[in-house]
């Protein structure tokens, strides 16, 4: 369901906030903002069973701990997965990076409800959300170094929507990826870098991190007080950026164990496990299989009239088929009202606004991040000759890997599309990418939208008018590209399936 007024959740909490100042004292009413939330019980119960099983995957790993494999490469991924799946690098202890990538959605969102819903996910202060839905993080390691290919005049590469996440620096953009949400306000919201790397001091991989990247990583003398300034939920103060107040040469080790922290994540995502090539997909191009009619006929769209391997590419000679080209575009994709976002334009209960921009907000993309910078997390520095391409990067958004774009735990499963969330199946993205300029822009509550009409983009700015659009494509042949698209997810067996 679409809202009609991006202010709606808003004026319901600056309602329930303002009854709440009638009776109460000021300390009541930050406890109460801390509490409220615009997530539904449903939503809620499925936060639950994710937290469950992120609980679950950890044990289970955990347990390798006592026989470690004698490889150093698999030891780097066993610890990647512990840092992943441990919760305790979040400052409530409540949200590990894979709360917004688990395996059963592809390394993507796996709460139908809030994809369903809000689009973006709550941090870890959970009346905290971002403004974007997370990108998957399969496939992510392979992403090359953010560079300028003068011959496209364009960027290419990165990590996140907006390709702020480099790697020019550890010269892996997965890694620096890895290093954005433990300090970003809305998501696990630690304090300190410091932080990260003081809580794994204390959990029971500790011994395995030093195995791999030596006794150093944590040979820190960490101040009194580091507790209780980790438990506070960032940003921290203008006037005391690293809160965690180290010696220069104790900054430095903490600094390069929490680069060795993110490069240990990254090198389980490039695992096997994670990036597996084993779609059915893969299978075909082995000779092992054969699309159906339906599925080959979506193949063959893909490729021709549909244009869409032109951004999304299945590569070419000596070229892993990763079904993009890491540029980025506008594809005129609508705001989407539901985001939490829109009202995080008043202190929560820690004196934090997320969003000072309000309902006016609008999400630049690269652009954005290539003028400013993030205003939440910037896990890579900003190579400032990049910054005359911010104007003609204004509203463009990464292309995404179309690889799981439909893996989900079961077919009732909600997933969302697009960098804010907004479109909320496969089916609804494509006939977008069809009819986006032969349809009609809606009328507030028009019930067609999404099918016989499109609100318009959040910004025009950079639109693709080239390649989306206009496609010319029959309801049916909509369905056989989404058959297609199918065909992208991992885990297939040609025995299953006989």
């Amino acid at each position: 369901m679409k809202l009609a007024n991006p202010g709606l959740v808003g004026v319901s909490l600056s309602l329930l906030v303002g009854s709440v100042v009638a009776g109460f004292s000021a300390i009541a009413v930050l406890s109460a903002r801390e509490n409220d939330s615009p997530l539904s019980p449903t939503a809620l119960g499925e936060i639950a069973r994710v937290e469950a099983e992120i609980d679950r995957i950890e044990a289970e790993s955990m347990k390798r701990l006592a026989t470690l494999p004698d490889n150093q490469v698999q030891r780097i991924e066993l610890l990647g997965k512990l840092l992943l799946f441990d919760k305790d690098l979040s400052v409530n202890r409540n949200e590990a990076c894979a709360f917004c990538h688990m395996p059963e959605s592809g390394f993507t969102g796996p709460i139908s409800e809030i994809n369903k819903t809000t689009g973006a996910y709550p941090g870890s202060v959970r009346t905290r959300f971002s403004e974007r839905t997370p990108q998957t993080h399969a496939y992510a390691p392979l992403a090359p170094v953010l560079h300028y290919n003068e011959g496209q005049g364009d960027l290419v590469g990165g990590n996140f929507w907006d390709m702020r996440a480099t790697g020019r620096r550890l010269g892996n953009p997965a890694a620096e990826q890895a290093e954005g949400p433990p300090v970003d306000p809305t998501e696990m919201a630690l304090p300190d870098i410091a932080c990260a790397v003081y809580r794994a001091t204390q959990r029971p991989y500790r011994a395995l991190f030093e195995s791999v990247w030596g006794a150093q990583a944590f040979a820190i003398d960490w101040p009194a007080g580091t507790e209780n300034v980790c438990n506070q939920p960032g940003p921290p103060r203008a006037d005391d950026p690293a809160p965690v107040h180290l010696s220069a040469a104790d900054r430095g080790r903490a600094a390069a164990t929490f680069d060795q922290m993110a490069q240990s994540i990254a090198g389980y995502e490039a695992s096997h496990e994670v990036t597996a090539f084993s779609s059915k997909y893969d299978v075909v191009l082995a000779g092992k299989a054969q699309f159906t009619p339906q599925e080959q006929q979506g193949y063959a769209l893909f490729r021709g009239r549909a244009k869409c391997n032109d951004c999304h590419r299945d590569g070419g000679p000596g070229e892993d088929p990763l079904f993009t080209d890491f540029t980025a575009s506008n594809i005129g994709t609508p705001a989407n009202p539901d985001l939490p976002y829109y009202a995080e334009d008043e202190p929560d209960a820690h004196g934090y606004v997320a969003n000072k921009g309000g309902a006016s907000f609008v999400d630049m993309g690269v652009g954005g991040f290539l003028a400013n910078g993030h205003p939440l997390s910037q896990p890579s520095a900003l190579d400032a000759r990049w910054q005359p391409l911010a104007p003609p990067s204004r509203g463009r958004f990464q292309v995404p890997t179309l690889r799981n774009v439909d893996k989900r735990p079961s077919p009732d499963f909600v997933k969302s599309y697009g960098h804010n969330g907004y479109f909320k199946s496969l089916k609804e993205i494509v006939h977008f990418y069809n009819t986006r300029d032969v349809l009609p822009h809606c009328t507030p509550h028009d019930p067609r939208e999404g099918t016989g009409c499109w609100p318009a983009p959040e910004t025009s700015e950079n639109m693709n008018t080239s390649k989306v659009g206009n496609l010319g494509l029959s309801d049916q042949e909509e369905d056989a590209l989404v058959a297609f698209l199918q065909t992208l997810t991992d885990g297939f067996s040609p025995t299953q399936h006989r």
